[in-house]
C-alpha cells in the first residue's frame, strides 16, 4: 500500500507539472510572478498612507455588502412602527425606517454602520493625505503625470461616493445637505433646472432621488473606484516607487523591502491595524444618530447642520459669498451660490489636474525623476501647497460659523467678516511664511554642511573658554541635503538681443518658482557625483549605479 500511495502522489504531482508547464508556455505566468513578488517596495513610512486608503477602501466593501442586505432605497412614506419608542407613528420613508432598524433591531447593524461611516472619513482624508504628501515630494512628474490624474479622479470619485451614501438614510440633516445639493444644480446657468428635473426625477424631493442614489452607491462609482484603482497600482508597478534620496539610491534604481515576505508581512499588519482601529472608532465613536434628526421635511432644517468634513469647504464658501444676483435676459443669475458651489470646486478639481504638466512646462525638458523633493529644496511649490490647506481650513471653519458663534458669544454677521477677511489674509501670510520657512532650512543644511554637527564632547580653548566640538555630517545626512533637484529659471526667448521676446510669460513664472534657493557647498567631485545620481534612465552607464 505504501508503495501504491508513493506512485499515486509522483503522478499527481506530474499532471501538475504539466498543467503548470502548459500554462506557462502560453501565460508568462511564472516569470511575471516572479518579477512581481520580488518587486522592491520602499520601507518609509509616507509611502504608507496610499495602502491606508485602500485598506479602507476594502473595509467599505466589507461593511457595504453588509448593510445592502438590511437597507431599502425607497421613497415610499409609511408610520414608523419599529422598536425605537420615540418614533413610533412617525410618518417616514422606507429608506429612513429601514436604517433606524438597521441601528436597533439587527444584531451589530449598528456597529457596522459605523465602521463603514469611519471608514469612508478616513478613506478620502488618506487619499487627500497622499495626494498631497505626492504633491509635496514632487512625485507626479514625468513619468508619472497619468497616475496623478488618475488619483485625482479617484479623490473626486470618492467624494461623490461618501456623498451619495452620507445621503441615503434620509434623515433631516442629510437631507439638508440634498437640498443643498439641489440649490447649487438650480444656481447653474440655462441647465440647472434641467439637471435637477433629471437628478430627482421631478420636483424636489420627488420619489426617485434615493433609488437612483442607492444605484450609484452601490454599483456605478464602486466599480469606477475599484477600476481606477486597480489601474492605479498597475501604473505604480510599472513606472516603480518613487524613492528618498539616500546612499545607493540614484535616479535609475529602487531599493527597498522586496514583496514577499518583508513587505507583504508588514502591509498585512497594517492592514489589521486600520481595521482594528476602525472597528474601536465604530464601537465608542457615535456618528450620524439619525434617530435623534429625525426623518426629512422639506419645510425643516436641523440645527448645527454641517456636512461631513470632505464637503465642509463648500459649506463654508456658500456662507462667505455675499449675496448677489443680475437678471440677464429673462434669466436670474445668482452668484452667491454659483460662484462658490459650482465654479469653486470646478476651478479646485482643473487646477489639480493640470498642475504636472504646467510645473512642467516652466521647468522645461527633464528626465524622468524617481527621487523625491525634500519640501524644503522646491520652497514655492510647498507654500503654493501650506496656502491651499490654510485657504480649506479657513473654509471649513466657516462652514459651522453659526456654531461658533453660539458657543463662543460672538456676534455671527462680525464672525463672517472676519472669516471673509481671513480667506485672503491667511493664504497670502502662510505662502510667504512657508517659502521663508523653506529658504531658512535650506540655510540651516548649508550651515550643517560647512561647519558640521556639534558632538558628545566640549573642549577648552587656549584663551580658558569652551566650545561645542564638532564633526563632520554622516555620510547619508550629506547625501540627502547635497542630492536635490535643481531646475533653473528659464530665460530661452527673451534674451536681450533679440528684437521679439517669446516665451516671456513662461519664463517669468519660472523665475518666480524657481528663483530664490540657497546655494550648497559642493566641490566639482561632489557635483559630477551628484549630476550622476540625478541622471535619468539611459543617461547614464551601468556601471555608474553606485
Amino acid at each position: 500500500m505504501a508503495v501504491s500511495d508513493e506512485d499515486g502522489s509522483s503522478r499527481a504531482a506530474a499532471r501538475g507539472q504539466r498543467v503548470v508547464t502548459a500554462l506557462d508556455k502560453r501565460l508568462p505566468v511564472s516569470s511575471a510572478c516572479k518579477e512581481f513578488l520580488r518587486k522592491a517596495f520602499p520601507d518609509h513610512w509616507s509611502f504608507l498612507l496610499g495602502e491606508i486608503a485602500l485598506y479602507s477602501l476594502l473595509i467599505l466593501v466589507l461593511t457595504g455588502v453588509f448593510l445592502t442586505f438590511f437597507f431599502h432605497p425607497d421613497m415610499t412614506e409609511r408610520p414608523y412602527t419599529g422598536s425605537y419608542g420615540p418614533l413610533r407613528g412617525v410618518i417616514t420613508t422606507e429608506a429612513y425606517a429601514s436604517v433606524v432598524n438597521l441601528g436597533f433591531d439587527v444584531r451589530g447593524g449598528l456597529l457596522m454602520r459605523q465602521i463603514h461611516h469611519w471608514a469612508a472619513l478616513v478613506f478620502v482624508a488618506a487619499i487627500g493625505v497622499h495626494l498631497l504628501r505626492i504633491f509635496l515630494t514632487g512625485a507626479f512628474r514625468r513619468p508619472r503625470e497619468v497616475n496623478w490624474t488618475i488619483g485625482v479622479t479617484l479623490f473626486l470619485l470618492s467624494l461623490l461616493e461618501g456623498f451619495c451614501g452620507y445621503s441615503l438614510p434620509d434623515d433631516l440633516l442629510s437631507g439638508t445637505g440634498l437640498r443643498t445639493a439641489q440649490g447649487i444644480m438650480l444656481s447653474i446657468p440655462v441647465v440647472g433646472t434641467y439637471a435637477s428635473f433629471f437628478v430627482f426625477g421631478g420636483q424636489f424631493p420627488g420619489q426617485q432621488i434615493i433609488p437612483r442614489m442607492y444605484a450609484a452607491h452601490i454599483l456605478l462609482l464602486p466599480g469606477l473606484l475599484l477600476a481606477l484603482v486597480t489601474v492605479h497600482l498597475a501604473f505604480v508597478v510599472y513606472h516603480k516607487h518613487t524613492q528618498w534620496a539616500e546612499p545607493g539610491r540614484t535616479n535609475r534604481n529602487v531599493i527597498g523591502k522586496p514583496m514577499v515576505p518583508q513587505y507583504t508581512a508588514k502591509s498585512t499588519g497594517l492592514f489589521f491595524v486600520v481595521a482594528g482601529v476602525l472597528a474601536l472608532m465604530g464601537a465608542v465613536m457615535q456618528i450620524n444618530p439619525i434617530w435623534a434628526f429625525g426623518p426629512y421635511r422639506a419645510d425643516q432644517v436641523t440645527l448645527d447642520a454641517q456636512p461631513d468634513w470632505y464637503v465642509g469647504f463648500l459649506e463654508g464658501a456658500l456662507r462667505l459669498m455675499p449675496a448677489a444676483e443680475t437678471n440677464f435676459a429673462g434669466h436670474t443669475l445668482v452668484w452667491d451660490v454659483f460662484l462658490p458651489g459650482a465654479v469653486l470646486p470646478t476651478t479646485v478639481f482643473l487646477v489639480l489636474y493640470v498642475y504636472p504638466f504646467f510645473e512642467r512646462w516652466i521647468t522645461g525638458p527633464r528626465p524622468e525623476q524617481h527621487l523625491c523633493d525634500r519640501p524644503r529644496n522646491q520652497p514655492t511649490r510647498t507654500a503654493l501647497g501650506a496656502a491651499a490647506v490654510s485657504a480649506y481650513a479657513v473654509l471649513l471653519l466657516a462652514g459651522g460659523q453659526d456654531v461658533i458663534a453660539y458657543v463662543f458669544k460672538v456676534a455671527l454677521e462680525g464672525l463672517t467678516y472676519t472669516l471673509r477677511a481671513a480667506l485672503f489674509v491667511v493664504p497670502f501670510l502662510t505662502y510667504h511664511a512657508t517659502r521663508r520657512a523653506c529658504l531658512g532650512l535650506q540655510a540651516a543644511d548649508r550651515r550643517r554642511l560647512l561647519e558640521g554637527q556639534t558632538a558628545e564632547e566640549v573642549r577648552r580653548t587656549a584663551r580658558g573658554g569652551y566650545q561645542e566640538a564638532r564633526m563632520l555630517l554622516p555620510a547619508a545626512e550629506a547625501y540627502r541635503i547635497l542630492v536635490r533637484d535643481e531646475p533653473r529659471p528659464l530665460a530661452h526667448g527673451t534674451e536681450v538681443w533679440r528684437w521679439f521676446r517669446r516665451h516671456r510669460i513662461r519664463n517669468a513664472l519660472s523665475r518666480w518658482y524657481y528663483g530664490r534657493r540657497v546655494e550648497m557647498p559642493a566641490t566639482e567631485w561632489q557635483r559630477r557625483r551628484i549630476d550622476l545620481v540625478r541622471a535619468g534612465p539611459g543617461e547614464a552607464g551601468s556601471g555608474d549605479e553606485s
